[in-house]
């Protein structure tokens, strides 16, 4: 049975391309970079040339883009190396829906002393900008707010927000880890000081990731050692992550019109006939203003844990909004703050594609869908009389 991936958001493949470009790195081109000698010298040249390739699917220059081992890694170094810098100002303000990656490090703060306020949404899932331009005061250091959302897909209005930020004199920084590769993003033109990205959400391996850092934005380091990265990044680079992350940015250029056009006619169809289909399903997000490639559908009175056994019985991948199969009763954060009722959001399942996907897996996922909802629900004591 041939799996049918649907969960991008959470990760992605290898790109084949991305693959070529590092094999000879691991065992023929192992030198180390900070070398003296032209065995280690020729590695450098591959990671500035990754970096350019970082820095031009971003529109900055190579200098402003550090590497990192992740995602979180880009938002910790981000948040608490902004603050460090900042020391006489003791505010962050986030939002309600940001990832872990961002949420436990300000929630952290907050146990230190600092003053942390979390911006609410609405039903779909927009920020209220209003409370945000009331909340950024002298006294905010820092400002940090997704650029879309993971679970949803919602692309928040981050280039206004960053103009209103900045021009109040605090810094933001935005995790652009969904973004990146599936919306262009010009930060020459823009107001943002730091941006978070993440190699394995757009077919680079796990385990590298970049944070963007605007030329004159104040950055205590949050690793210290060796020289690397300016200083600004301690510890041996991941030679081949860093290539692949640079390979991988190249072809998202590329292919910026294809997440745009196909992945997201892919992703109308996959979501129009299933909510056709199925009754009692909602939409969650903002149907206009989203990532190309994500729909998050709740269906009521079952469990999305359910509808994934179900699916991946067919060979089919997705993700429940449910935070159920990490131990817990409570329904994802994410769509408590949108207000979705309690009988929805526990059955909520994210489906997130990628210029892989195929017509042919969106028009089995569509006729299995009805067969597994209409299964659970005969099965299911919540449903209605």
């Amino acid at each position: 049975m041939d799996t049918i991936y649907f969960d991008n958001n959470a990760t992605t493949k290898v790109a084949e391309e991305v693959l070529e470009e590092i094999k000879p790195l691991f065992c023929d081109l192992y030198g180390n970079p900070s070398s003296m000698h032209s065995f280690g010298g020729q590695i450098g040249k591959r990671i500035d040339t990754a970096r350019c390739r970082v820095a031009s699917l971003l529109n900055c220059d190579p200098s402003e883009i550090i590497f990192t081992s992740c995602g979180t890694e880009s938002d910790n170094a981000a948040i608490k190396g902004a603050i460090a810098a900042a020391p006489n100002k003791r505010k962050v303000i986030t939002t309600r829906v940001e990832h872990p990656a961002v949420l436990a490090v300000v929630r952290d703060l907050e146990n230190l002393g600092y003053t942390v306020v979390e911006i609410g949404v609405d039903k779909l899932g927009r920020i209220d900008l209003t409370e945000l331009e009331r909340q950024i005061d002298g006294n905010t250091a820092l400002v940090t707010i997704m650029y879309a959302n993971n679970e949803t897909g919602t692309i928040f209005p981050v280039e206004e927000i960053a103009r209103m930020v900045t021009d109040k004199g605090a810094v933001f920084h935005t995790d652009a880890v969904q973004a990146v590769g599936k919306i262009p993003l010009d930060l020459a033109k823009s107001h943002i000081d730091l941006l978070s990205l993440s190699g394995h959400k757009l077919h680079a391996p796990k385990g590298i990731g970049a944070l963007y850092v605007r030329k004159g934005t104040r950055l205590s380091p949050f690793m210290l050692g060796g020289h690397q990265e300016a200083g600004r990044r301690a510890g041996t680079e991941n030679v081949p992550g860093i290539v692949a992350l640079g390979k991988a940015c190249e072809l998202a250029m590329r292919n910026i019109e294809i997440e745009n056009t196909k992945v997201k006619a892919l992703r109308d169809r996959l979501e129009t006939e299933i909510m056709k289909t199925c009754s009692d399903c909602r939409l969650n997000g903002d149907p206009e203003s989203r990532l190309p490639n994500t729909t998050n559908i709740s269906f009521e009175y079952i469990e999305g844990e359910a509808i994934l056994l179900m699916l991946d019985r067919y060979g089919i991948c997705a993700s429940s909004g449910s935070a159920c199969t990490s131990g817990s009763l409570e329904p994802s954060h994410v769509l408590r703050a949108m207000g979705v009722p309690f009988t929805a959001a526990h059955g909520s399942i994210r489906f997130s594609l990628s210029r892989y996907n195929t017509a042919d897996q969106v028009d089995f996922t569509i006729e299995k869908m009805p067969q597994i909802v209409n299964l659970l629900r005969k099965l299911s004591p919540f449903v209605p009389d």
